[in-house]
């Protein structure tokens, strides 16, 4: 067997306090849905494995090639393979590191037919979730695409500028994230974050609170489990959260943080508090990494508030229990680090631009750990009952990516990218709380966008890197 060097790093398993759990009282467990009366842990998800990615680097050892008469070809004879490999090496450990995976790449580089026929066997048996192949000769391609033919794993391929002449694009294909730019381990980076994110999804859980049957599933393609609990277990969980202090200072944070606070009383937004707690109940007690729920129509029970916070956490939360939403969250967030805006489309036929709307939004729209866009507190745009959501106002100029993933056999992806041109007061504008108009590059005629509604809009421009993710897992990419 090679000898193959590998570091543990630390965990980074996504792991999220449970914010002020311990300030919640529990009345009796009285439904049988209830897995454990939770709060005090700390903990919502399931433990997950570590991703694993093998690699190799492909190049004949310098010392052949110095030999009189020896052929080069590209990249040069004054390229140092083994000097390069030590410096990727070191920046692959800091990758590891810092994504908290496993990266196992072969000392020895791939040369002769049977290295390569015996790291195919070795991959085969041990299956990792992704391959890194490094090539340091032009002339090595041929063991790559033997290694492609014969191994069916998402493999990301990563050639230094002047390794290789002549065309790539049949590297352009699925199951394949080909990189060619100069000693650039930031796209190799970005490789191993989409292998550690597809295998994230495979093993996490979305609780999704409708209907009236307990029952579960499993997404086609992207290997998700959706478990299913009657609507009735939410509104439960609302009504046994009491009043705490612990309560009242999430409410006195929404009102603080507020820029302004238009229609809601006090008690409404100390009853959007409430139901973040419930929320975040649930998603401990069954473990679960993303939350849907049938939102429509629930009067004083409507989640946006706590919809909000759950994204600021970087916790999918999909509204109207929309599957294709909340999976396009979690993806986004994890590949990103951008909560999405889910959202009900409109077309501003005049300026040829598009305009999302709905009564939640995430306010931290540059990732969980950066300073939070303004907000005011509203009512809910479409009932008389008093309720809170938030109105999220978008920085004008800011680029964006709108996307949504959908299920199927056949997956695919929409995949839109723009800038912001504004938030709109409400009034004069209609629709719902929270609003963006944003300019769409992708198609010339703003009726042409795909009519799907709750497309994630995030901050950044990341669509190549959007369809980068689907072209390594097979997903069709539809703009």
């Amino acid at each position: 067997m090679r000898k193959n060097t590998h570091v543990r790093s630390a965990s980074c398993l996504d792991r999220r306090d449970f914010l002020a759990a311990a300030g919640i009282t529990y009345g009796a467990v009285a439904f049988p849905w209830l897995k454990a009366d939770a709060g005090e842990s700390g903990e919502t998800g399931r433990e997950k494995g570590a991703a694993t990615v093998r690699g190799a680097f492909l190049y004949p050892p310098s010392k052949k090639l110095r030999k009189p008469g020896a052929w080069w070809s590209w990249p040069g004879k004054d390229f140092d393979a083994e000097g390069r490999q030590k410096n990727y090496m070191d920046r692959l450990k800091s990758i590891e590191q810092n994504l908290g995976m496993r990266i196992s790449m072969d000392d020895k580089p791939l040369d002769a037919e049977a290295s390569v026929a015996q790291f195919i066997n070795d991959v085969k048996r041990s299956k990792p979730d992704g391959l890194l192949l490094v090539p340091f000769k032009g002339g090595h391609f041929v063991h790559i695409d033997r290694i492609l033919n014969e191994v069916k794993v998402p493999t990301v391929i990563f050639s230094s500028l002047g390794v290789k002449h002549g065309p790539v694009s049949h590297y352009r294909r699925p199951g394949v994230y080909f990189i060619q730019s100069l000693d650039n381990l930031d796209a190799v980076e970005y490789g191993m974050r989409m292998i550690k994110t597809a295998r994230w999804m495979k093993e996490s859980r979305i609780i999704s609170l409708a209907g009236t049957v307990d029952r579960n599933y499993v997404v086609p393609h992207i290997g998700t489990q959706v478990e299913v609990f009657p609507m009735k277990r939410f509104v439960y969980e609302i009504e046994r959260t009491k009043i705490t202090d612990a309560v009242r200072e999430l409410a006195r944070a929404y009102m603080k943080n507020a820029k302004k606070i238009v229609e809601p009383a006090e008690a409404e937004i100390i009853n959007a508090a409430r139901v973040h707690f419930a929320n975040k109940r649930i998603l401990e007690a069954e473990k679960g990494d993303a939350i849907m729920i049938d939102c429509l129509r629930r009067g004083l029970y409507m989640p946006c508030m706590s919809f909000m916070s759950l994204r600021d956490e970087g916790i999918a939360a999909g509204c109207q229990n929309d599957l294709n939403a909340t999976l396009t969250l979690m993806l986004v967030q994890h590949l990103f680090d951008r909560p999405g805006f889910s959202q009900n489309y409109c077309l501003e036929t005049e300026k040829n631009h598009y305009f999302g709307s709905h009564c939640t939004c995430a306010s931290k729209l540059f990732g969980t750990t950066k300073p939070a866009e303004p907000y005011l507190l509203r009512d809910y745009a479409h009932t008389n009952d008093p309720t809170c959501c938030p109105q999220v106002l978008w920085r004008e100029g800011e680029a964006v990516t709108m996307a949504m993933y959908l299920t199927g056999q056949r997956p695919q992806m929409l995949v839109y990218s723009g800038n912001v041109v504004k938030s709109y007061d409400m009034p004069p504008v209609g629709g719902c709380r929270t609003n963006v108009e944003i300019t769409i590059n992708e198609v010339n005629d703003i009726c042409d966008v795909k009519p799907v509604h709750h497309q994630a809009i995030f901050y950044g421009d990341y669509a190549k890197r959007l369809r980068s993710f689907c072209q390594l897992y097979g997903i069709e990419v539809v703009t």
